[in-house]
């Protein structure tokens, strides 16, 4: 990490929340973590939104505004957590791309099987960062950013159901075809 990047990580600003300052420290920098990768998600969901091909573009075109733009306001959610534990929101897009957590989207994908397996394979990895965020802000009683993490993580498991619909074969299913289906990418 750049030592400008981690030199904002320690500093609080002075505040009335009544949550310890070690805690507060520790939960901006969860929070910052959580804010490059959700800017990150959003511009690789807008990335499929604008280059997505085939028969299904049109609802598929829609879809992943509607994600992009779900994710976007994340994006101010996160960042005003940050700000209002007294944090510092470090939110820029050359911060995105160097402290995200999701690997980069591939540019060479036009079809829409494709960018939905590139999405859902993004948004598993999120939504794992998000429970582990769960898992994090109970263990140091921080509640409100808690329920924050779970709201967020609730509407993110939807939408990986919406891109791996897209993914699922129609009709009933025999374990022949269950053994074909593609698996997805590991989430790490």
């Amino acid at each position: 990490m750049s030592t400008n990047y981690q030199q904002h990580q320690r500093r609080l600003y002075p505040t009335r929340i009544d949550l310890p300052t070690d805690t507060r420290l520790q939960v901006v920098e969860l929070l910052n973590q959580t804010l490059a990768a959700t800017t990150d998600l959003k511009t690789q969901v807008k990335q499929a939104h604008w280059n997505v091909k085939g028969t299904d573009f049109f609802q598929l075109h829609e879809l992943f505004d509607e994600i992009a733009t779900e994710v976007e306001g994340y994006i101010d959610l996160f960042a005003e957590r940050i700000t209002a534990l007294g944090g510092y929101a470090v939110g820029t897009t050359r911060a995105a791309a160097q402290f995200s957590i999701l690997p980069e989207y591939p540019y060479d994908i036009n079809s829409g099987e494709d960018h939905v397996a590139a999405l859902a394979d993004r948004l598993a990895i999120y939504g794992k960062h998000l429970r582990e965020a769960i898992d994090k802000t109970g263990e140091v009683n921080d509640a409100d950013t808690n329920d924050m993490y779970v709201e967020v993580s609730r509407t993110i498991d939807m939408r990986l159901w919406f891109l791996e619909a897209h993914l699922q074969p129609t009709g009933r299913l025999t374990e022949q075809d269950g053994a074909a289906i593609k698996q997805p990418v590991a989430v790490k």
